[in-house]
């Protein structure tokens, strides 16, 4: 049985691609300034759970044993469509469910475009360091990440296996009485 929580996500970051790629998210003052603003918002102001940096945590965790699940009967769309490899895949998860609530930091109004707004400067540095052989791959990755971040809006349709994973996962976090 698998408990969705805050240590979810270490069954999932074995490859070298996604230990560096969350290092990154937990360490970039942007980000984790973002996550904290989150909060500020939804939390203190809204007096909604947790959209901070444990809610992000969880979240990742629970999109890639979500995506885990689902490539066992189908292969990821990124795959289908020719845009990158599984691992890339992987990342793509990753990536759009740790960032997915980053734009509460502006209003919970709209929180998905200003997610896509908010996580593309930081996205980039990422990528471009990740995909140094490839700018293209880190383009056509950050793409994929952002329509993640923008389809976790339950009116927007998510157009790709790894963007559902993420949405769905968001209804999961329910853990330590949320």
């Amino acid at each position: 049985m698998v408990v969705v929580s805050n240590r979810l996500i270490h069954r999932h970051i074995e490859s070298p691609l996604l230990r560096e790629a969350y290092s990154f998210l937990r360490e970039d003052v942007e980000i984790q300034s973002y996550l904290r603003m989150s909060n500020v918002m939804a939390v203190k102001r809204l007096s909604y759970n947790d959209h901070g940096p444990v809610h992000a945590k969880i979240i990742a965790g629970s999109a890639l044993e979500i995506f885990k699940h689902l490539t066992t009967r189908v292969e990821p769309s990124s795959v289908v469509n020719g845009v990158c490899d599984y691992e890339d895949a992987e990342l793509i998860v990753l990536l759009g469910a740790y960032l997915h609530d980053l734009g509460n930091a502006v209003h919970r109004v709209d929180h998905e475009q200003n997610s896509v707004v908010l996580a593309s400067a930081p996205l980039g540095r990422l990528l471009n360091h990740i995909y140094t052989d490839d700018p293209g791959l880190a383009y056509r990755v950050k793409c994929e990440v952002l329509h993640a971040l923008y389809s976790s809006n339950d009116l927007v349709s998510c157009l790709s296996v790894e963007a559902g994973a993420v949405t769905v996962a968001d209804g999961t976090d329910m853990a330590e009485g949320r």
